[in-house]
């Protein structure tokens, strides 16, 4: 298999997809930030930084549409759809966050999905540092893509 990141001579290139067709894309990316019970607690009442989950939900948004700026060979793209679920969950403890990125385009949305979550698990780990610097931040993958040549994919 060869890395289409990468030319003939092994040299890194942005791959070109413009005969590519347009087809409707969808990526779900998932993460956790693994907290103590007291920092959970702190996450959902509201912490001296305000709104912890409200915050990393719109830094989600952003990272997502800022992917290509920070990914250097990402193409930029008109994303029609990012959506954050953060869920505190006591069993970790910590915050379960999912994002759902969708666009028609040529390329596929994983990067933007899998950035989305990122940051705002970042964004999480920020607004509750004072309170617990040894947060973990873990398991970020991709859970399911659709669209393009590769077709679907789930993680399993």
């Amino acid at each position: 298999m060869s890395l289409t990141h990468f030319d003939k001579r092994g040299q890194a290139h942005m791959v070109d997809v413009s005969t590519k067709p347009e087809t409707a894309r969808e990526a779900v990316a998932e993460g956790c930030v693994i907290m103590t019970t007291e920092t959970l607690d702190l996450a959902q009442g509201g912490a001296a930084k305000g709104d912890v989950l409200g915050v990393a939900r719109l830094a989600g948004i952003m990272g997502a549409k800022r992917t290509a700026d920070l990914i250097p060979l990402c193409h930029p793209l008109p994303l029609s759809k990012v959506a954050l679920d953060l869920v505190p969950d006591p069993s970790l403890p910590g915050i379960r966050v999912t994002a759902t990125v969708r666009t028609t385009g040529r390329t596929g949305v994983e990067m933007e999905a899998l950035t989305a979550v990122t940051t705002a698990c970042l964004t999480i780990y920020d607004m509750l540092k004072a309170a617990e610097k040894g947060m973990r931040i873990e398991q970020i993958r991709l859970i399911q893509k659709t669209g393009g040549k590769s077709g679907y994919y789930s993680a399993k």
